[in-house]
């Protein structure tokens, strides 16, 4: 990919429209989306993917290329936390380490939309299967950030149970919209999914703009959240997305040769939860500063991811190609 293709990313209408969700708010512009708008809108893309990938799936048979795939996926949301944890432990203690080490071991299912419409754009496809990997990333990163909390923890803490953190990772809404529509998917007919077709893929677009302007208006405004911190959060926020992608990008390569499963590797590597995580460390971990992990993953982690990280990850791809 040219430099000049490289830089014609970022006129993408989706991409434009989370920049203009940003400027409102440093603008103070009153604009927002009302909030069971975006509640529909995010309950959509994510029924609409997961059906889509349901859809790839049904065509597809188990072979190596998937097994190891799904051992790549649970290989970041366990490795990717316990590294993250020690980086951040000696600076900001044991428990907020841990929140913020499970959300980044955790993956943003709008991030992974995101690509999914940047791939989309760019006419490159991505087989079903990593749909699956995106959500079953969703509870190991949650149990495996909580664990090792638990048993860093020097002072006695109330117990808690793995069986009910479990359930509440799989409980999430977002969890179960995108398997219960992946299976869906899996199940219906091509002539079935063709009569939804005007629903699940031409409107897509459309409400991918309206809610990455809801997310711009969020992202500014936590902006200014994450600096009371100091730069250290910052700097990990920034910089650390890219050593996961680059790692998770170089594996995949030696396990698929194509270029959209590749980019959504790079991204389930990079992205941190800024909805699930928060939800279950707020019952989980009451101590650890959401002021914290929330800014960093939302704040900073998505628009870099958005704006930056997979338009950068996509022109290494097909550098290599």
């Amino acid at each position: 990919m040219s430099l000049p293709q490289f830089v014609q990313n970022f006129t993408n209408p989706a991409l434009l429209f989370f920049l203009l969700g940003i400027i409102a708010v440093r603008i103070k512009s009153d604009l927002q989306i009302p909030e069971n708008s975006s509640k529909f809108i995010s309950i959509y893309l994510l029924l609409s993917i997961g059906f889509k990938g349901g859809q790839e799936l049904s065509h597809s048979t188990i072979n190596a290329e998937i097994l190891l795939s799904v051992g790549l996926g649970l290989a970041l949301a366990i490795g990717t936390p316990i590294a993250s944890f020690f980086i951040l432990k000696h600076k900001l203690g044991v428990d907020n380490a841990g929140a913020i080490a499970a959300a980044y071991g955790s993956v943003s299912a709008v991030t992974f939309v995101t690509a999914t419409s940047f791939l989309d754009y760019h006419a490159e496809s991505f087989n079903g299967h990593m749909i699956a990997i995106m959500a079953l990333m969703e509870a190991p990163a949650i149990l495996v950030g909580v664990l090792i909390i638990r048993y860093f923890k020097s002072e006695t803490e109330e117990s808690f149970s793995v069986r009910s953190l479990v359930k509440h990772a799989l409980s999430n809404g977002s969890v179960v919209i995108i398997l219960g529509s992946l299976v869906i998917g899996y199940l219906a007919s091509t002539e079935q999914a063709e009569g939804i077709k005007p629903f699940t893929t031409d409107i897509f677009k459309g409400f991918l703009a309206v809610f990455l302007l809801d997310m711009g208006i969020h992202s500014g405004r936590h902006l200014s959240a994450i600096t009371k911190n100091g730069v250290f959060p910052i700097l990990f926020s920034s910089i650390t997305p890219f050593v996961y992608g680059l790692i998770a990008l170089g594996i995949s390569m030696q396990i698929t040769d194509s270029p959209g499963n590749q980019l959504l590797f790079a991204i389930l590597g990079a992205s941190a939860s800024y909805i699930a995580v928060p939800a279950a460390m707020k019952i989980s971990v009451p101590k650890a500063n959401p002021g914290l992990y929330l800014p960093m993953a939302l704040g900073i982690t998505f628009p870099i991811n958005v704006m930056i990280g997979i338009p950068f990850y996509y022109f290494i791809i097909r550098m290599f190609a």
